[in-house]
This record gives structure tokens, sequence and C-alpha cells, in this order.
């Protein structure tokens, strides 16, 4: 796909984008000194191994000795799917603050003191979770964890600090959101497409609940979710697994333990029609997107029996998975041409319902119509004539590759361990999610193409772009890279 929605990455080529639970975070480079050359012993592939610290908080532990760096993650399973009609943004608003300071902080310290020991840092909020991180050199691991167990436990700020920084987040909503034509039709669609699930909120929030919001607000949300058994440290890198369980049990196995909150289930009605969402903004090209509700993989039931999950997510890669796919030839070649650009996307994994995405940009001349005619038409076409051995073998091959490559970072390892443990499956989840998909057959793919893309599960959002506004200035402010997926 040439050009990704802005609310997800292109299925692609990239399967990890599915195997991290559809969320990717920025890779980070380190000015850190060359590794020593490692036997080939030294630089095997060494499992991942969890543990359960006193408090009840999950450690996660993956050594990789190639190169003298560690990255140290804390996933809090909590993101928007738990707030609340009225405090939306407040996952996000938490994120912000928990850069604030602590009993023992002051505002900007930890970063400062991330920086001085050589360190990289950011956050990330999402539909489903909520991330911190750092990759710093592995002899500054123990002082990081201090650090950062410090922060999870005692977070605290004043409130004229909060009030600075909801300007901060609801400057970000504008420039990410408001400011942006498709981010706002992607907006609506969610809102459109989920009922009674918390995904028809957005992650930012609405601008509404944004200037509404109190600082006790905040405080609330991070009593109530930010608990040792609702979170789990990730350290992958050169490490020791005993040193490491050593050290969290100290700095973070030491943090009191608190009840979880019960979640209650927010089971989706079942849709009955097609549904339509028209936004007419301020844009260079209309846009459109057919979102289609699909089922998922889900914890303990992610493997068992043949998920048409899986085969769904062969379908996206068969339609937009490498150059020259299906949708690329169909829509945007030839002097049939309806569209600029097309795409497909298969949500996968996820705390709360997900879906299947058509998208396209209409060519010149060319109708939004037209290309929803045209992104149906190629699923239907699957649907009658099925697809061709050779290209299946060409996506799973594709696939495999990207696993390879994605070794080579640890921030990716870690990321996929923590991103796991959110969505409640196991260390070895990635493994067999591709067991499971290089055993889809052609005949699965086909069958998902025909029951799942009718009127009843549609949702269908259209950009109707309208001339530039002369007045409007562009924004300077630009949010942190990697804080809101």
């Amino acid at each position: 796909m040439k050009h990704p929605s802005p609310r997800r990455a292109a299925s692609g080529a990239v399967l990890a984008s599915v195997l991290m639970a559809l969320w990717a975070l920025p890779a980070l480079a380190q000015n850190l000194p060359p590794a020593n050359v490692a036997s080939p012993a030294a630089i095997a592939p060494v499992p991942a191994q969890q543990f359960t610290l006193a408090n009840g908080m999950t450690l996660i532990v993956k050594p990789d000795r190639r190169a003298p760096t560690a990255v140290q993650m804390v996933w809090v399973r909590v993101g928007s799917v738990d707030e609340v009609d009225g405090t939306s943004g407040v996952a996000h608003a938490l994120e912000h603050m928990m850069f604030k300071g602590t009993k023992d902080l002051k505002v900007g310290e930890f970063s400062r003191r991330v920086a001085a020991l050589g360190g990289r840092e950011n956050a990330f909020t999402t539909r489903d979770y909520t991330g911190f991180y750092q990759q710093i050199p592995t002899g500054k691991l123990e002082q990081i964890m201090k650090l950062e167990s410090d922060r999870f436990a005692n977070n605290q700020w004043q409130d004229d600090e909060f009030r600075r920084e909801i300007e901060v987040v609801k400057e970000e909503r504008r420039m990410r959101t408001d400011d942006q034509p498709r981010a706002l039709l992607n907006e609506q669609q969610n809102a459109a497409v989920f009922n009674a699930s918390p995904y028809h909120r957005p992650v930012v929030g609405w601008m509404s609940d944004l200037e509404a919001m109190k600082p006790d607000d905040v405080r609330d949300f991070f009593r109530r979710w930010y608990v040792p058994a609702n979170a789990a440290l990730v350290v992958a890198g050169d490490v020791d697994v005993a040193q490491v369980r050593a050290m969290a049990e100290k700095y973070y196995g030491r943090i009191p333990a608190r009840a979880l909150p019960e979640r209650k289930p927010r089971t989706e009605p079942v849709q009955r029609g097609i549904r339509r969402v028209e936004f007419k903004a301020p844009a260079e090209q209309a846009y459109v997107s057919l979102a289609f509700r699909v089922p998922q993989i889900a914890g303990g039931q992610a493997f068992d029996g043949d998920s048409d999950a899986y085969a769904l997510v062969v379908l996206s890669a068969v339609l937009d998975g490498y150059a020259g796919a299906r949708l690329d030839r169909a829509l945007t070649q030839g002097p049939d041409r309806v569209a600029d650009s097309a795409g497909a996307y298969s949500g996968f994994v996820g705390r709360g319902p997900q879906l299947f995405v058509l998208d396209g940009v209409p060519a010149a001349g060319k109708s939004p119509e037209a290309v929803e005619a045209a992104l149906r038409a190629q699923v239907a076409r699957i649907a009658r004539e099925g697809v061709g051995a050779a290209e299946l073998a060409r996506v799973k091959t594709q696939w495999v590759a990207s696993e390879t490559y994605k070794l080579d970072s640890v921030m990716a390892q870690a990321r996929e361990l923590g991103s796991n443990w959110v969505e409640g499956l196991p260390l070895d989840a990635s493994t067999r999610i591709i067991a499971k998909l290089q055993a889809v057959t052609a005949e699965q793919v086909q069958a998902v193409a025909a029951k799942y893309f009718g009127d009843d599960q549609l949702t269908v959002a259209i950009l109707r772009p309208l001339p530039p506004d002369p007045h409007r200035r562009p924004r300077g402010f630009a949010a942190p890279a990697g804080d809101l997926r």
C-alpha cells in the first residue's frame, strides 16, 4: 500500500504489524560502542523467560548478546478501552503526566537522568495498553530500573502542571486529528462501527472531554489501573536472566500489591445493514474507507482450531501484501485505473472487536463510489475464483523473511513480547501464529472472502474534499514521536 491510512500501518510485507498487536513503535538508534566479535554460541538465539514477581507483576526477559545494549519496557494493560464516557483521553493524558515527577523527582528530572545515563526513552498509548521504554547501555540497566519502578509506584504532580500539560494534549489532538481530514473521517467511522465497544472513542479523546478533564480524573485512573498485577516488565538485550530477575524483585517487586478492578464485558450488538459516514473538509483528494467487522484471535483460544482470523490476514496480504499485489494492479495501474492508491488490512489481535479495512484514494476524475465498487469487486473475485498456489506461497515467504529481519532489533523483540502479553498470548505466540498462517489454505482464503464482506458487516466512510481555507495557518506544534498510536 503506497499511502497507509493514518490510523494503521499497511499490511504489506510487514507481518510484524500483525504480530505486534497492530500498533508499531519507532526503533531507537543508539550511539553505543560497537559490540565485540562474539562466537556463534554467544549469539545463538536464547528463548524468552517469564516470571511473576512477589506482588503479581509479570517479568519477561529475552537475552540477546549481540550488542552491549538493553531495552526496558513497562507495559500496563490499560488504554482507551478502559475509559468511561466523559473521560475519553484520560489514559493518554496520564501517559503525559507520568513524566511530571514523583515523590523524589522534580518535573523533567526523570528524562534528564535517562539522558545522563546515555539512554533514549519514550512512551505510547493505544486502545489496549500503555507503555514506557528506555534503551540504554547494559551497565546502566539497574539505575534505569530504579527510576522506572519509582515512577510506576509514586507518580505525583501539582494541579498547575496538569493544566499546562493538558494544553499540550489538546494541541496534539488538533495537529494529529482536527487538522487531518482523513484522521477525522477515521474517527467518525470508528464511532459509527462500534456501538457498545469502547473502541468507538478516540485514543486521544474527544476535545470536549479534554476541556472538561480535571487533575483528579487522571490521578484516579492512575490509582485504579497502575497496579503490579496489571503490568509487565520486559527486558531484552545483553542481559543475564538471573541478574535481571533479582533486580526486578528488588525494585519492582517491593511495590505494594493492590486489587485489580473488575472488567465488565461489553459485547458489540449484531450489525443489521450497511452504515455510511460522509465527511466534508478542505482536502486535496477524496478518500474512501470500507470497514468490515471480522473475528479475532483472543488469549487462550488463539490457537484452538482454524480461526477465520488467520485466513483473513492472508486475504489482506493477497490483496495488498507486496508491490504489484491485486489491489495495486487492478485499481492503480493501466488505462482503467480508478485509484491513486488502494490498500487492505485485517485486524487480528485486540482486546476489542476487529475490522478488515479496504481503502483508497480516487484517481483524477474518479469518484469515491467507483473506488468502493472496485475494492469490493476484488474481494468478490477471490470469493468466486480463489487464489493461486504461487500467489499464496509468495505471501507466506515474505512473512518468514519479515520475522527473521525483526530479530535484528532488541527493541522489536521487547515490543513483541510485551504486546503479546497484553493480549493474553503466550511467549511463543509469534512462532505459533506464523505456523497457523503458513497452514492457511487457498480454500480457506476463498471461504472468508465469501463470508465476511456483505453489507451487514460493512461501514463505509467517504471524505468529500472542499477547497482549501485561505485563512488557515499551519500549526508549528510537533508532538513527540511515538507518543500516540
